[in-house]
C-alpha cells in the first residue's frame, strides 16, 4: 500500500545539523499525513515533526523548540526534515510514517506506515 524509504541519516557533531529525506510510494489517500518519529536509546518512540501533505500544515514536538523542520518537495512523495543546532539527546533511530491524522505534538493518530527507519548519532 505505501513504502516509505529514508535517508540522509549519519553521524554529525554537537551543533550540526542534518537533513533527512523520505521518499514515499503507493497511495497518496493512505499519506495524508507524513511525519518523522525518532526513538532515543532507552525511550519510547515519539514524534518529531508531522505535516499534512495537500495542506502543508506542520506540527511539531515540544523538545524541538525551533530546531528542525519538515518540509515536502513539489510533487508531495517526498518529505524532509532539517535538522540543525543537535546535540547528543538527539541521538536516535529516525523513523519516517505516514497515515490519516496528524497530531499537534507532531505524530500521527491511527493506522501508520513505517519505514525502516535511519540511524542518526550526535557527538560531543
Amino acid at each position: 500500500q505505501v513504502q516509505l524509504v529514508e535517508s540522509g541519516g549519519g553521524s554529525v557533531q554537537a551543533g550540526g545539523s542534518l537533513r533527512l529525506s523520505c521518499a514515499a510510494s503507493g497511495s497518496a489517500r493512505s499519506r495524508n499525513c507524513m511525519a518523522w518519529f525518532r526513538q532515543i536509546p532507552g525511550k519510547e518512540r515519539e514524534g518529531v515533526a508531522a505535516i499534512y501533505t495537500e495542506e502543508g500544515y506542520t506540527y511539531y514536538a515540544d523538545f524541538v523548540k525551533g530546531r528542525f523542520t519538515i518540509s515536502q518537495d513539489n510533487a508531495k512523495n517526498t518529505v524532509y526534515l532539517q535538522m540543525r543546532s543537535l546535540n547528543p539527546e538527539d541521538t536516535g533511530m529516525y523513523y519516517c510514517a505516514a497515515g490519516d491524522l496528524c497530531t499537534v505534538a507532531g505524530g500521527i493518530a491511527g493506522d501508520t506506515y513505517w519505514g525502516q527507519g535511519t540511524q542518526v548519532t550526535v557527538s560531543s
